[in-house]
């Protein structure tokens, strides 16, 4: 069994299509990479634009070794010319019962 975690990413202004580009190749490298399960991925859209993201690593290894990977480094730092990471509890909606997010898509 994996490791299941939600990412949260808040676009920087104008930035929400080079987002969104970087969000599909994000769990398929991952994935490429031996890095992340064959769990489809999940990404939602909250109601401040933060980009929400549900995927599955292998294990805890497979996350250390992200952290030095070259491939991942990179993607990493392309994320972070579009975006700026956050947390669930960022989320204007996160300590609301039943949050709702739009869903935007699986991969």
């Amino acid at each position: 069994m994996g490791v299941s975690v939600i990412a949260v990413y808040r676009p920087k202004p104008g930035m929400q299509g080079a987002l969104d580009a970087e969000m599909v190749g994000h769990v398929p490298l991952l994935r490429r990479l031996g890095l992340a399960t064959a769990m489809p991925s999940t990404v939602l859209r909250a109601g401040d634009g933060s980009i929400l993201e549900h995927f599955e690593w292998v294990d805890h290894a497979a996350i250390e070794t992200a952290h030095s990977h070259p491939e991942v480094l990179a993607m990493w730092e392309r994320f972070g010319e579009c975006c700026d990471f956050a947390t669930l509890a960022d989320l204007p909606n996160a300590s609301t019962m039943f949050a709702e997010f739009e869903y935007v898509d699986s991969y």
